[in-house]
């Protein structure tokens, strides 16, 4: 007889296993876009050889910051590790802390760690540092919106905006996936996500060039374990939300329907997988378009946009 969780260390589980694969999901995307460039890339632990040695460095600022620019990275990155309480990232039942919010507080709890990392940034005085912090707000205030649609779209479809029914409503059948009114939110979704983790069309994490960064460029004043923090917290805010997309709105399966050990390992294991499947579509991604221009990146965003407005049109026409 398998030993039962209980369902509070479930639910710590949940965070750990976010915080823990988190960097190995950056990790693998990372190796997996060189190799698809045909060169060797660094190793997928890499992201973890990095945090050790962010951790390990001394903390230097500049003179004109105030006390918010040391606690904006711990507090951006303990919003990042409440989500997971939030949303069915292991079990397909809700745990404790489940119906503490719906998914709009969930995305409402991530645009504050953006907004802190924001805010942070501005306070340093960098031009670089407030170029990024001030585009990243410019777009999130079109990607916000999207993200409210998505939502609206679905809970419309399932009457409610808890991310454990919006996942079991997906279970209940395959026709439910393949209504257009879902498709065009999921696809909306996931111009969010490349938007949100500063993927290419948006930005290039492998770039050196300043002046085209807004998510890398946030961090350019912060050092040690601060910069540390801010590298983690991008890396898990990213694995939350593959982990929205697969568990909630493509893919809800594999989710343990018990506390059994077995079936929670099983959880695990089948998230890092479907994480690492968007990975792939990611890392394909950034390799077969070039970045856009500055002003061109609003046409991408409000692009998704349309596709969140679409999906509610088609659900009002009786398409959905």
């Amino acid at each position: 007889m398998s030993t039962v969780l209980p369902a509070w260390s479930v639910q710590i589980l949940q965070v750990l296993t976010v915080l823990v694969c988190a960097p190995g999901i950056s990790g693998f995307v990372a190796w997996l876009e060189a190799r698809l460039q045909g060169r060797r890339g660094p190793r997928i632990v890499q992201p973890y050889l990095t945090l050790a040695k962010q951790f390990s460095k001394e903390t230097l600022a500049p003179h004109s910051v105030g006390p918010f620019f040391f606690v904006a990275p711990a507090a951006a990155f303990a919003c990042y590790l409440v989500v997971p309480m939030l949303i069915p990232v292991l079990t397909s039942y809700p745990l404790p802390l489940g119906y503490m919010g719906d998914i709009l507080g969930g995305g409402f709890i991530l645009a504050l760690g953006s907004f802190l990392v924001a805010v942070a940034a501005g306070s340093t005085g960098s031009s670089y540092a407030q170029l990024g912090a001030s585009r990243s707000k410019t777009f999130a205030a079109i990607t916000e919106p999207v993200v409210l649609l998505v939502v609206f779209t679905v809970a419309i479809i399932t009457t409610t905006d808890l991310p454990y029914v919006l996942g079991a409503t997906i279970r209940s059948g395959p026709e439910q996936i393949v209504r257009p009114s879902h498709l065009l939110a999921a696809a909306a979704l996931f111009m969010v996500i490349l938007s949100e983790t500063a993927r290419i069309p948006v930005e290039t994490h492998t770039g050196t060039i300043e002046l085209g960064m807004f998510e890398e460029a946030r961090s350019f004043e912060h050092s040690g374990p601060l910069l540390a923090m801010l590298t983690w917290g991008s890396a898990t805010k990213q694995f939350v939300f593959y982990v929205l997309l697969c568990n909630v709105f493509v893919a809800p399966w594999g989710l343990a329907s018990t506390g059994a050990v077995k079936a929670v390992a099983l959880a695990v294991a089948a998230i890092v997988a479907k994480a690492c499947v968007v990975g792939i579509v990611v890392a394909v991604i950034d390799n077969s378009f070039a970045k856009l221009r500055l002003y061109k990146i609003t046409e991408f965003v409000s692009a998704a946009f349309l596709l969140a407005v679409l999906a509610v049109v088609t659900l009002f026409l009786g398409g959905g």
